[in-house]
């Protein structure tokens, strides 16, 4: 039985949607006989032309066909596909909540200011232009005041024509992986390093080359021998060791860039949140030296969930840019873009930054004692005292298939640094962010009864 009622929706659309979702589900099956346009009438008191149009509309999308003299009947064909679609969805495993994610790159929800916010966003929706297209490189007012908070925080040397505005980091790589194509075919990365990096130019079909981090950062001697025209690297804080490139080899690395004309990639991921000491100036800065291209982000100051990025380009490489991407547009909508340029020109983006150094530090420092309080001289700390993570290294053995049980049994999920899903690796990443201050003892004291039980036994 249907349930047809006064509302909004017409008649018919009622009737249309719930015979639809009755052919999706199976309920009505391949070859059913509709009732007849007069019983259908007949039976829930509504006119034939109402019940003609739902049937219409049915038969013009494909869910029922007409057979001359003997009525509608259900079609074979799109249930088939619909049976099969529905099993596929029904099966789709669901992502897991965990009771504690260690994850490394996320907040906890109270951090963004969402009241704050949408005042913001409702003056910057009455400032918008809804009548003509937006920027290409993205919006003119948050460029310009991105120019002036970087060269203010970062010493990035830029003007509003050198910016673009992307959609997330990987949207990022992808604009300069394309950039870049004709200039070379391969890309030096620092190894261990981020991923994702590596994932995007590859599908670019860039060779990848894995560059080894030493003591004072990537190896410039084997970078210098591997002939490499492009490098990635994360000068002012390595990622995943959070080692810092020293200036003397900082200016190694752009006089390597200028001898051979080559460029470099700097992501500068976690800038802002660094608890001991000031941020270091960019490489990009340098002597404004034209061969370093700048990637900054807003996801992990402000918030991951409005995928917002952006890079200054070499100026010789914005022509390359805009012949390109001509029939591109920015990625990000222009309502976030313009909520983002009032938050920065009013003042709201620097007090935000101060309070989550405050915050972010107050969770470093509650996880590094529990660190220690609970893990004790089991693992050892090799990067604090920036981003949203610290990172452990195993002092004992560790049983990893053991350990990946334990944890999943008792709903607790943490994080290599070689992979994100499988505990493979000696060192491990324990991010602080995504809890609340009085979660972080607690979490920490879980997670280590679980790595304790672990332990390799010894003769």
């Amino acid at each position: 039985m249907y349930k047809l009622e006064k509302s909004a929706l017409p008649l018919y659309i009622q009737l249309y949607t719930q015979i639809k979702e009755d052919i999706v589900n199976n309920t009505l099956k391949a070859n059913t006989k509709l009732p007849s346009i007069r019983k259908m009438s007949s039976d829930y008191k509504i006119s034939k032309t109402t019940v003609e149009s739902a049937y219409s509309q049915l038969y013009a999308e494909g869910y029922i066909e007409s057979h001359p003299q003997s009525g509608y009947f259900v079609s074979k064909d799109i249930v088939q596909n619909f049976t099969s679609t529905t099993k596929t969805k029904g099966t789709k495993e669901k992502e897991k909540q965990y009771k504690y994610n260690f994850y490394q790159a996320r907040h906890s929800e109270d951090i963004f200011p969402k009241k704050l916010w949408s005042k913001i966003y409702n003056k910057a929706l009455s400032s918008i232009n809804f009548g003509s297209y937006p920027n290409k490189q993205g919006d003119l007012g948050l460029r310009k005041e991105l120019t002036s908070y970087l060269a203010k925080s970062r010493a990035v040397i830029c003007d509003e024509e050198q910016i673009v505005i992307c959609s997330g980091f990987s949207d990022s790589m992808f604009i300069i992986s394309n950039i870049l194509k004709k200039f070379t075919s391969s890309i030096a990365i620092e190894y261990p390093g981020y991923k994702v990096v590596q994932e995007v130019f590859s599908l670019q079909n860039y060779e990848i080359k894995n560059i080894p981090i030493l003591k004072n950062g990537i190896d410039i001697e084997t970078l210098k021998k591997s002939k490499d025209k492009l490098l990635y690297v994360t000068p002012s804080h390595q990622y995943p060791t959070g080692k810092t490139i020293p200036i003397s080899n900082r200016i190694e690395l752009i006089n390597w860039a200028c001898e051979n004309d080559s460029y470099i990639i700097e992501d500068d991921y976690d800038s802002e949140l660094s608890y001991n000491n000031r941020p270091i100036p960019s490489l990009q800065g340098i002597n404004d030296n034209q061969r370093v291209i700048y990637s900054g982000t807003f996801s992990k100051a402000l918030s991951p969930a409005i995928r917002v990025s952006y890079i200054v380009l070499p100026k010789k490489l914005v022509a390359i840019y805009k012949d390109i991407f001509h029939f591109s547009f920015s990625g990000v909508p222009l309502d976030m873009q313009k909520s983002l340029e009032l938050f920065i020109k009013e003042g709201f983006w620097d007090k935000h930054i101060r309070k989550m150094r405050t915050l972010n530090k107050k969770k470093h420092d509650l996880m590094k004692k529990a660190i220690k309080e609970y893990l004790k001289n089991s693992v050892e700390i090799i990067r604090e005292g920036s981003g949203l993570a610290i990172l452990i290294k195993a002092k004992v053995e560790i049983d990893w298939e053991k350990l990946d049980i334990f944890l999943e049994e008792n709903s607790i999920k943490i994080y290599s640094t070689t992979c994100d899903t499988n505990l493979n690796d000696n060192t491990l990443y324990l991010g602080f962010g995504c809890f609340k201050e009085d979660e972080i003892s607690i979490a920490v004291e879980s997670f280590a009864k679980q790595w304790f039980k672990a332990i390799k036994k010894t003769n």
